[in-house]
């Protein structure tokens, strides 16, 4: 029962998403497609957290590189790619891809980084990141890049409604749910979580560690990045501070509060937390960020494993129930030793 809810609650939460935009009108359905992206930054790190167990405090850079790419593409300062935005969001599922796919080959060879020692290494590549980003002229340096282009609709150059910008970033949004959920449920997903059970063990299992690890770190790399180009396209720039440590630290809360185990439970706990700024930001005043770090604080110590992450969680894949029932040859198998523990018990 309490399986067959998880999969009719995830269902459900798409249906409504689905039904909002015409629901909440323009204006509000573009505040609902800037929470989606960040869902969709906060569902990269689900991923890669809570699937395979890599916490990585410089999540940001990859979504800062897909924005950037959306940017210098659609303000046409790479003319061999052109101008238009399907350009910018190969370039930003590409360029952040490869560049988790490079870092993770620097963090997982030899005695590959883990734990704490991953975190702080990727909170000082996020500070230089951030850093580099502000002494580069070419991407605006530290103004960054103002002008581009909103979503427009596809092969036009009519900008999207903000119904029609809900629609694209929530199919987006569905896209990457998938990939990732196709992952989890894959044998390679049953890998990655024994690697975040028990690395030791997995690698005396006989299976390579690390080229499963860099896997799922350029999967997740490349979904950030699909989220930049998204952020890009809906409020117009970029800046440095989206390849910082304040985001990558703001995304990991988003992801604690809806759970890292759960997939759509990241997702929506990004949208929930965002959505809780708003209200905060607009009736707490100067006050709302102590009420929010109380609330944050609050959820961590009574809800580690997240505040949806029970409700929503998916029932295993069906070859792990079908290998979870006896066969036949092992009823048979244990039929003699049940009927001798039965004599055994009546005497």
């Amino acid at each position: 029962m309490r399986v067959a809810r998880g999969t009719f609650l995830t269902l459900l939460c798409w249906v409504v998403l689905a039904l909002l935009p015409p629901v909440l009108g323009d204006w509000n359905a573009s505040l609902l497609a800037q929470y989606v992206i960040y869902g969709i930054f906060a569902l990269s790190l689900g991923l890669l957290w809570g699937t395979a167990g890599i916490l990585c405090f410089g999540q940001a850079i990859f979504f800062g590189m897909g924005a950037y790419s959306m940017a210098v593409v659609t303000l046409g300062k790479l003319p061999a790619l052109g101008s238009s935005q399907w350009a910018g969001f190969a370039l930003a599922l590409v360029l952040p891809a490869v560049a988790a796919a490079l870092i993770g080959w620097l963090l997982f060879r030899g005695r590959a980084l883990a734990g704490a020692q991953l975190g702080i290494v990727t909170l000082c590549a996020a500070v230089v990141a951030e850093t580099a980003a502000r002494r580069w002229d070419f991407i605006g340096g530290f103004n960054g890049l103002f002008g581009v282009p909103s979503l427009a609709f596809p092969f036009e150059s009519d900008a999207l409604s903000g119904i029609g910008t809900a629609y694209a970033t929530l199919g987006a949004a569905l896209a990457a749910y998938l990939v990732g959920l196709a992952i989890t449920r894959s044998p390679l997903g049953t890998v990655l979580a024994a690697i975040r059970n028990d690395e030791n063990r997995t690698i005396h299992l006989g299976y390579n560690v690390r080229n499963h690890k860099i896997f799922v770190f350029t999967v997740s790399g490349g979904i950030a990045g699909l989220a930049g180009a998204l952020f890009a396209l809906q409020f117009g720039f970029v800046s440095p501070s989206l390849v910082g440590f304040a985001l990558s630290t703001e995304v990991l809360i988003w992801v604690a509060v809806g759970g890292r185990a759960v997939l759509m439970a990241a997702f929506l706990g990004a949208l929930l937390v965002r959505s809780a700024e708003t209200v905060m930001s607009a009736t707490l005043a100067d006050y709302w960020l102590l009420v929010l770090g109380i609330l944050f604080a609050a959820t961590v110590v009574l809800a580690p494993q997240g505040l949806l992450a029970s409700v929503l969680r998916l029932p295993p894949a069906r070859r792990l129930r079908r290998r979870s029932r006896p066969t036949s040859t092992d009823t048979a198998a244990l039929a003699p030793r049940a009927a001798e523990e039965a004599s055994a018990g009546a005497s």
